[in-house]
């Protein structure tokens, strides 16, 4: 049967109901929409994207053979009842060819990433990982903590799982080598030892107490330390600091003595040497209650680096597999993948995924699933943490909902609510204002969903608006909320939004949103007790009498823990905008002068208010400022009335 003629016949068969999604009658239509697309696709792999009604992506996948592979979309009887919603939403679909399924592969998960398809499995938790860098670029070599690209020349070592892992590293490794940790500016600029030459943890080669050459092999012994050579540098370090001890040199010995410590200190924390794991990440899946949990543990020169938990979001009908399989797609977007990735899971199309891991990172990359040995027993001990992490998650969750169940009950909510939206505001007697939304939910604080607002409005003389800056902030959250999310069903809108401040404030965010044609938005107010003694809050809600919760009450305490997290946020962005305004100079304001021609005039002036004071000839003389742009900087400090 032909595509077009199963959809009409599954449309046949729809009795007459409404048009929900759910419905035959939407279903047919998603087929509708699948069958006309492909009918244009070619036999060859590619990406292939879902899209509802708005253009958003519902689902991102890829396939070898393109034509195949979306027709199975249309056979909606052979569909579980997870992508029968999906062709029930879909509305058009978009393609990208490829020239080989690798390259689909790759293309799809960084697809996957950018979009977030709520029919995917998503990695939300993807900070990029700290690395020691050993520079390349100086004469005396810099050791020092780094994130982001690789683009300084040097030798990386990591990941590791933590900043505090590396910083430790970092600090053992300037006692145990002696280098120095210090900026080359600061570098540069010294003319006598700083303090961490002091305590034994720099050679001070920035004055010359210790030779180019000497420092090179320190150096050298670094990056043989960190590349998995540990067992023989510290046998030569200990067999120098016999010699010179048998030499009754004393005080050199001490000094090998304390270095081969610091590398002692390191091993004791990194389980060194275990046989048979070099450079391998560990990828350990554990699932119960349709939640997943992934420890991710990276070895790095037959050292331990440290683990982090994922969690990734998925329906509770993929398989374990599948999960991991998406996970490993995802997890190496933006990172290079070791030589070694050892699984759990035995994920589907693993040579695939192999293939364009390697393709990635421009070496041979290697998965497999450890049944014996020395991997096996690693990776017993890397799900043994999965399970441990999945399971107080779970009982965090468990304890969650059942806080949120209650202050739901306290507000008068039909249900649970799952997004609940807290909003506060900081400034200091109006200056650098800013407001904070936060949001909590079942698994905790959903922290890439807060929100800080500059505001715009102008504050009073004699301190800050508390009022105004409230209406900025509602009205410039809920509209654009309706902006972006008519429908409500992007999960964009809050079951329950509280406030910081009382009975004023909630006046305010109820004009807002009457203002705004909104109506049934459940929201209140926290205003704290006498004297802001916490305890002692009372709980202002629409058209009742305010709440006073006993002290000891969990749901106090819970609705305290939101309100400081606010108040902790928007603090903390109020402090980033103080600070970034005190550090802004009046070039910053004139367009078309950039960090180059700003560093070119404070070098040439020695400082902004000597650039405003200056005359033409004086600007022009500045190398890289034309006539034109000197003129421009001109009439900037020197307005017409």
């Amino acid at each position: 049967m032909m595509l077009a003629e199963e959809a009409e016949a599954y449309r046949a068969e729809a009795k007459p109901e409404a048009e929900s999604k759910n419905s035959p009658r939407g279903i047919s239509r998603g087929v509708e929409a699948i069958a006309a697309t492909v009918r244009t696709l070619p036999h060859q792999p590619g990406v292939y994207r879902m899209l509802d009604r708005r253009g958003d992506a519902l689902y991102v996948g890829k396939a070898r053979d393109l034509k195949k592979r979306v027709a199975t979309y249309t056979q909606i009887q052979k569909l579980p009842r997870r992508l029968q919603r999906m062709v029930a939403s879909t509305q058009s679909m978009e393609v990208v060819t490829t020239a080989s399924e690798v390259e689909a592969l790759l293309l799809e998960s960084n697809l996957i990433k950018r979009l977030m398809p709520r029919y995917n499995v998503l990695l939300r938790d993807d900070k990029s990982f700290p690395y020691i860098l050993i520079t390349g670029d100086h004469a005396f070599a810099q050791i020092t903590k780094h994130r982001g690209a690789h683009n300084r020349p040097g030798k990386y070592f990591g990941p590791f799982a933590s900043a505090g892992a590396v910083n430790r590293t970092v600090t053992a490794l300037e006692k145990a080598f002696l280098l120095r940790s210090c900026s080359d500016h600061v570098f540069s600029s010294r003319t006598r030892p700083c303090l961490l030459f002091q305590i034994k943890r720099c050679s001070a080669p920035c004055v010359e107490r210790i030779s180019q050459e000497n420092y090179a092999a320190l150096v050298d012994q670094a990056q043989a330390f960190l590349s998995g050579a540990s067992n023989q540098i510290q046998r030569e370090l200990a067999s120098r600091m016999e010699a010179a001890s048998d030499a009754l040199d004393f005080e050199t010995a001490a000094i090998y003595r304390d270095r081969v410590r610091a590398l002692s200190h390191i091993q004791s924390h990194q389980e060194i040497n275990i046989e048979g794991l070099e450079d391998a990440d560990i990828l350990a899946l554990a699932e119960e209650g349709g939640q997943t949990c992934i420890q991710v543990f990276f070895f790095r020169g037959g050292r331990n680096y440290g683990n982090r938990a994922y969690f990734p979001s998925h329906d509770k009908s993929e398989t374990a597999e599948a999960v991991l399989g998406a996970f490993i797609a995802q997890f190496y977007d933006n990172k290079p993948p070791p030589p070694d990735v050892v699984m759990s899971h035995q994920v589907p199309q693993a040579s695939l995924l192999a293939e364009a891991l390697s393709l990635k990172a421009g070496r041979r990359v290697r998965l497999a699933r450890p049944l014996r040995g020395t991997r096996r027993k690693v990776m017993e001990q890397a799900l043994n943490n999965a399970r441990e992490a999945l399971a107080r998650r779970l009982a965090e969750s468990s304890a969650q909902r059942k806080l949120l169940a209650e202050l739901g009950d306290l507000m008068g909510l039909d249900g649970t609510p799952e997004r609940v939206e807290v909003y506060d505001n900081s400034h200091l007697q109006g200056t650098s204002p800013y407001g904070a939304m936060i949001v909590a939910g079942p698994e905790g604080f959903q922290k890439n969903a807060y929100r800080k607002f500059g505001i715009r409005s102008p504050q009073t003389e004699t301190g800050g608006d508390d009022y105004g800056m409230m209406r900025e902030v509602m009205q410039r959250r809920f509209s654009r909320a309706q902006k972006e999310d008519p429908d409500r069903d992007k999960g964009q809108w809050p079951d329950l939004v509280l406030l910081d401040g009382g009975r004023g404030q909630l006046s305010v965010a109820l004009e807002v949103l009457a203002e705004l044609g909104i109506d049934q938005q459940p929201i209140a107010a926290i205003a704290k007790g006498p004297d802001r003694d916490a305890g002692r809050e009372r709980i202002f809600l629409p058209g009742r009498e305010p709440i006073l919760l006993a002290q000891r009450d969990p749901v106090l305490y819970f609705i305290q823990r939101l309100r400081d997290e606010a108040h902790r946020f928007a603090i903390g962005s109020h402090r980033l905008g103080r600070a970034k305004k005190l550090t802004a100079s009046p070039l910053d304001e004139i367009s078309g002068i950039g960090a180059r021609r700003k560093k070119a005039l404070l070098l040439h002036f020695g400082s902004a208010r000597a650039v405003s004071r200056a005359g033409l000839a004086d600007l022009t003389a500045v190398e890289g400022i034309s006539e034109t742009v000197a003129q421009k900087i001109y009439d900037h400090f020197h307005p017409q009335p």
